[in-house]
């Protein structure tokens, strides 16, 4: 479900087809019961070049008892659009309209970039182990 509505709303925005490229900060908050009205909702928080990150939260009512509806799930999607020949594609820069969505744009760069760089870290100490490995066999 949470997928689907990150595609969904990944899809709109960038006008193409799109793929799920990383899962990040998925949260239980609450359990789901059967009976229990679900309601996920997925917006965009951080657009990069071809790349885009989608706040996804499900909420849960009781509809047994009296209340409002409380957050479950969270996690932030990160989703690539495509062109037709299946490559990356640019997308539109996002419009940071209020201050809500600045905060919530400075959020997804901080992960965004961090992201990049713990892939970094780990290119390098990957290719540092393939050279200490040929290394050994000498």
């Amino acid at each position: 479900m949470m997928d689907s509505a990150a595609y969904a709303a990944a899809r709109r925005y960038a006008r193409s087809n799109v793929v799920t490229a990383r899962v990040d900060e998925l949260e239980f908050h609450l359990p789901i019961l059967i009976g229990d009205l679900v309601v996920c909702t997925a917006d965009i928080v951080f657009v990069g070049h071809s790349s885009m990150e989608i706040a996804v939260n499900v909420e849960v009512e009781d509809l047994e008892h009296e209340g409002k509806p409380q957050r479950a799930l969270s996690a932030y999607f990160t989703m690539v659009a495509l062109d037709r020949n299946a490559k990356p594609k640019n997308v539109p820069a996002l419009v940071l309209d209020t201050e809500e969505v600045k905060a919530a744009f400075g959020e997804g760069k901080r992960r965004y970039e961090e992201h990049k760089a713990k892939k970094k870290q780990q290119f390098i100490a990957e290719k540092a182990a393939r050279e200490a490995a040929k290394a050994a066999e000498k």
